[in-house]
């Protein structure tokens, strides 16, 4: 994957998307500097699923080297609030296997193989973009020192998430490009095992309009996930979480296991609390400035591609850059390809939240009685019906830049006797 030399490419953000996109680039004969909001890399993270589309790019990138399946050995169970315990399934249990694993695998994975004069800057922000025919001029503040500095680039990659500071100055204000859904997730590590569960296993509760999810690993804490309905996104922010999934998932009394999570919440001082929100964006990119990841176009934590359409937007990028001479032909060509497989995520996310939650009490039945269907014939083909197996083989688990780089076939014509 080596090339001649491109230019140089900023790349915004040290996420996942930010430091594949970082390391692919070098490959194809860029040289990327590398800027981060935080004032170090972040470590740590949650429950993340690689799917088969995520697993071939990361393989091209030379992650899987550094990657492992940490999902749990025993099945994850069915939970109430009364103690009562079924056997149930998970996330593991989808077509084509997907890893489970923590965001900061993935991060830590994509930061090995990131060659080491890669030029990181910490501390350090885009305040302003201006692009011409032949290049981009970004300022950019160190917001330690306070000090900024204009320089001159072939190509910017915003790949700074959800809120996207490259997508503000490029593409306008994030109200023009977020879409909420009307749910809050929080997120964090369980030190331990929660109580009523055994360790090691994994659980679920559904309710109507709200859940609670423990995903459990084999060598690791488990992450907790709260999901949970809302009628009104800003509220949920004027309180702190704990106090905002109490009132959710109330006035019942919450029992041992859900009691339990919601007071490690309240002494956590790191969880994730957001609302469920896409980014929907008629084009990626503009000129020599192109969208990766989350900026671009969030999936969701409900369509579980995140991690995976990161890296394979990271690949594909420089595929295609290696490919095309032309910056904006290359920017085309990649998001042509990649853009039907995200959209099919956007699309299906609302369908894919009821694996994470239910609407209804007979949603809740029904899941309940998925393992028992699912051994028998006609029961088998409804289960594949309700999760989506042949989306999940075509879209999810696809090799997507593979397919992408395949030669067409030639049509064979019949010589004339």
């Amino acid at each position: 994957m080596t090339g001649q030399h491109k230019g140089r490419v900023l790349v915004v953000g040290m996420g996942v998307s930010g430091i594949a996109t970082a390391a692919r680039l070098h490959a194809a004969g860029w040289t990327p500097v590398l800027v981060e909001r935080a004032p170090a890399r972040r470590s740590g993270g949650y429950f993340v699923a690689l799917f088969g589309a995520g697993k071939a790019a990361a393989a091209r990138l030379g992650l899987d080297t550094y990657l492992h399946d940490r999902g749990a050995s025993q099945p994850p169970l069915t939970i109430d609030r009364r103690g009562r315990r079924r056997a149930g399934a998970g996330i593991a249990d989808l077509p084509g296997k997907p890893w489970l694993m923590l965001r900061g695998d993935v991060e830590q994975a994509a930061y090995e193989v990131l060659p080491k004069d890669v030029e990181i800057r910490y501390s350090t922000v885009p305040t302003a973009i201006a692009q011409d025919a032949g290049g981009v001029d970004v300022t950019l503040r160190n917001t330690g020192t306070g000090t900024e500095v204009t320089e001159r680039y072939d190509l910017v990659v915003g790949a700074d998430g959800l809120r996207s500071t490259v997508r503000s100055l490029v593409f306008g204000p994030h109200e023009d490009h977020l879409r909420r859904l009307g749910f809050m997730v929080v997120a964090f590590e369980y030190d331990g095992t929660p109580a009523g569960l055994p360790p090691g296993r994994g659980a679920t509760l559904l309710e109507p309009g709200r859940s609670m999810w423990v995903f459990a690993f084999a060598d690791h804490n488990p992450t907790v996930m709260l999901t949970y309905r809302t009628g009104d996104v800003d509220a949920e922010f004027t309180q702190p979480p704990a106090e905002r999934v109490q009132a959710a998932f109330g006035p019942e009394p919450l029992g041992r296991t859900l009691g339990d999570v919601v007071g490690h919440l309240e002494k956590t001082g790191d969880a994730l609390f957001d609302s469920v929100e896409q980014v929907r964006m008629p084009r990626w990119h503009r000129g020599r400035v192109v969208l990766v990841g989350d900026s671009a176009w969030c999936v969701t934590l409900y369509a579980g591609m995140g991690v995976s359409s990161g890296l394979t937007g990271a690949d594909l990028l420089g595929a295609m850059l290696e490919r095309h001479a032309d910056v904006e032909t290359a920017l085309t060509e990649w998001e042509r390809t990649l853009r039907p497989y995200i959209q099919h995520c956007q699309d299906g996310a609302f369908s894919d939240r009821k694996i994470f939650m239910a609407d209804n009490r007979p949603e809740i039945l029904f899941r309940r009685a998925l393992p028992r269907l699912a051994k028998t014939r006609l029961g088998g083909r409804l289960v594949e019906r309700v999760l989506r197996v042949d989306d999940i083989a075509k879209f999810k688990n696809a090799d997507i830049v593979g397919e992408a780089l395949r030669p067409p076939e030639r049509t064979s014509v019949a010589r004339p006797a």
